[in-house]
């Protein structure tokens, strides 16, 4: 009932049954169509009609030796019996419906007449049949709202699958241009809109490699001027930052590879990745320990999935002492876990953590190498793998990174 299609559905159905019961009610007032009561008149007409025709030629009436049966219509026989007696002839009549059709029973001397009532009104009288008919009305109604409600929430409906449908790389799908003229128009302008946005992030990408590209050049004039500076101190601070450009740089350009790349995924043993990752950063001295390793298959690249994990990984052991992983599989997903002794993320900057550049305390981090664009590259490696990344601080201390992945069934 909260969505506009059966909104919609609705108004439409209770317009129609409004309209048609108040021209519906106004028609039986103009007509004032007969009732069980106004039919006992010619009811009694008819029986005084046979009578004279049993005094005149009795064998041209056949008379039957029991009444019709059926269910007797205790009101119309009542009725009939009394018109009867005020008119100076008494019977005994009875009323029935016998297989759903009103016959009359007259008594005569010799048995019963038995005789058809085709003008009686049906069982309950008008009022009922202006129930079944409001029934049917109602029922029509309903199926030509659904129907007519179904075609004006259709762009809308369109609109929320595209959206549904959006990929990794944040662009909209081609759409067939199909239908009521109304959803046609929405297909277009969805179309234009997604031509747009891929012009626009392609030449946001661009200018991105292009500048990063670009940049090494003066780096690398500086690095050589730097070279020349004759105070030792002087001359290695000039280094150190030109080194913090140059990693700039090329995670500038990684970034825009890995937003514009079209690697084919393969199969791989996810647990055996992180094994290999934790031995390779074991040997460069970063403190990670591989705490559980379920075996787990996924589909991904792999160049890319190893550098999205290693970026976890040195970042949980850069900036939070030390890395604990473990490799889970749940269900259908590959779940791997990576949790730190760090200080944490204060709780409203949490939701930045995936934006280029991003640092918690610029202050405090700012002796680590690295561009800030770790975190930005590995959830654009594991969005493309259908995978999501939650980090979160963790109940004690340090944060918990979380990604998962589908698992692909063997």
């Amino acid at each position: 009932m909260n969505t506009l299609r059966a909104k919609l559905a609705v108004l439409l159905t209770v317009v129609i049954i409004s309209v048609v019961s108040v021209l519906t009610g106004v028609l039986v007032y103009l007509f004032d169509p007969p009732d069980e009561r106004q039919a006992i008149a010619p009811l009694a007409e008819q029986i005084e009609l046979l009578e004279k025709v049993m005094r005149v030629a009795p064998t041209l009436v056949d008379i039957q030796q029991k009444p019709a049966g059926g269910e007797v219509e205790p009101s119309l026989t009542g009725w009939l019996r009394d018109t009867l007696k005020s008119r100076g002839m008494p019977r005994d009549v009875v009323v029935s419906r016998k297989d759903d059709k009103p016959v009359l029973s007259i008594p005569v001397d010799r048995g019963w007449i038995i005789t058809p009532i085709p003008d009686l009104p049906p069982q309950g009288g008008v009022f009922n049949l202006l129930l079944i008919w409001l029934a049917v009305i109602a029922l029509g109604a309903l199926a030509v709202a659904l129907f007519f409600a179904n075609r004006m929430v259709k762009p809308l409906a369109l609109l929320e699958k595209a959206i549904e449908s959006v990929g990794p790389d944040a662009l909209l799908p081609e759409l067939v241009i199909t239908g009521p003229a109304e959803v046609r128009v929405a297909a277009k302008a969805l179309n234009s809109l997604s031509r747009r946005l891929k012009v626009a992030m392609e030449g946001r990408m661009r200018l991105v490699a292009a500048a990063g590209h670009d940049l090494r050049t003066p780096i690398t004039r500086m690095r050589l001027r730097a070279e020349f500076v004759e105070d030792e101190e002087d001359r290695a601070m000039w280094l150190k930052d030109i080194d913090e450009l140059d990693r700039i740089a090329d995670s500038a350009i990684l970034l825009v590879r890995e937003e514009s790349g079209k690697s084919s995924p393969e199969s791989l043993r996810l647990d055996n990745l992180i094994s290999e990752l934790v031995d390779e950063l074991r040997t460069l001295s970063y403190d990670v320990t591989l705490m559980r390793s379920d075996e787990t298959v996924v589909r991904a690249n792999r160049t890319g999935l190893s550098r999205a994990f290693r970026n976890l990984l040195v970042n949980a052991a850069t900036h939070g002492n030390r890395a604990r992983v473990s490799v889970q599989s749940v269900l259908s997903e590959a779940v791997v876990v990576i949790e730190d002794d760090g200080p944490g993320i204060p709780p409203d900057m949490i939701g930045q953590v995936f934006e280029p550049f991003f640092r918690a305390n610029r202050a405090r981090t700012k002796h680590f190498d690295g561009a800030g664009l770790g975190l930005t590259i590995a959830n654009e490696i594991v969005q493309r793998a259908e995978g999501t990344i939650k980090i979160e601080n963790g109940p004690w201390r340090g944060l918990v990174q979380t990604v998962k992945l589908p698992a692909e069934q063997r």
